[in-house]
């Protein structure tokens, strides 16, 4: 369905007499007081009646039993400790989205099950630890590891020269002493001039889109400092066959879509214009609240409807 949920209007019914609702928004440790794109959904959930509490995720000390659900948000800096992110997840009652889903969606091995569904999927092929580093012998093609956020050891490389090749080289062998499986894909072109769409989904309704600039233009683009990269985001209107795409994805997801508070389907698009899935966000994506007004709104709606149900 195109266009979000309908706003929803302060109710009664969420706290129980005497309870007064808590959700945490789980973050890092970097961003305490959560980024300022997800900080807009604090007055949407006070003004339902909700207590909006950003609490760190691998902090001891917070007893997360004393929640009434827990929405995974700003845990950016999981990657280089997945095992204890997932472990974390999977003590935490109430956990949105789901920790099945988060264990499926935090390795991009998860590309192959969409592509196994029939979503249009960016080639890729895998390196994996204690396999030799093997190459496409052509081409401008993207390394990046399996595990990992904000686009942090992506890198670039014309594989037909013999410098750059050598620095791909070097690069995927790093990548895999590290334990990391390795993801190769064709640098598809077309994303310079049109940039990546991501659509976000709220509550499994579509709710808005906006576009992303390559992030790889021109050299290597090797690994950043800090938790993610720069973008440049803008709003879009997605077309027919993205939206089509999109939901083929989420259709796709273990378990089903339905168990989805939030989504983000992120586009690229192939030599035809024809729309390719690069990554299916579930676990921790900006959602990019500041670029439509009202989603906020939406995101505490669908909040309140799992508060409700639980």
């Amino acid at each position: 369905m195109i266009g979000g949920p309908s706003f929803m209007t302060p109710r009664k019914g969420v706290s129980d007499a005497g309870h007064r609702v808590r959700i945490a928004l789980a973050t890092c440790a970097a961003l305490p007081e959560l980024d300022p794109d997800d900080r807009l959904l604090i007055e949407p959930l006070r003004a339902i009646g909700v207590d909006p509490i950003p609490a760190i995720w691998d902090d001891a000390d917070i007893d997360w039993a004393s929640f009434d659900l827990v929405v995974i948000r700003n845990t950016w800096d999981y990657p280089a400790r997945r095992a204890e992110f997932l472990a974390w997840a999977g003590r935490v009652d109430r956990l949105v989205n789901p920790a099945d889903v988060v264990t499926w969606n935090t390795d991009k091995r998860y590309l192959a099950d969409l592509a196994a569904a029939g979503v249009p999927v960016v080639p890729t092929t895998w390196l994996t630890p204690g396999e030799s580093v093997v190459l496409p012998p052509a081409g401008r093609h993207v390394l990046k590891p399996a595990v990992g956020a904000g686009s942090l050891d992506a890198a670039a490389f014309s594989l037909h020269d013999e410098h750059e090749e050598a620095l791909a080289h070097e690069h995927a062998t790093r990548l895999l002493a590290a334990g990391q499986t390795v993801m190769v894909q064709p640098y598809l072109h077309a994303i310079e001039e049109r940039g990546e769409t991501a659509l976000i989904f709220l509550g499994g309704e579509y709710s808005h889109a906006v576009s992303k600039g390559a992030m790889l233009v021109g050299d290597r683009g090797l690994e950043a400092d800090g938790l993610f990269k720069s973008e440049t985001i803008a709003t879009r209107e997605p077309n027919k066959a993205e939206l089509t795409v999109a939901l083929h994805a989420l259709g796709a997801v273990p378990g089903g879509p339905d168990q989805l508070a939030y989504a983000r389907v992120d586009l690229v698009p192939d030599a035809n214009g024809g729309p390719l899935l690069i990554e299916l966000e579930l676990t921790e994506p900006s959602l990019f609240l500041g670029t439509s007004p009202g989603s906020a709104d939406r995101f505490a709606d669908v909040l309140r409807r799992l508060l409700q149900d639980k």
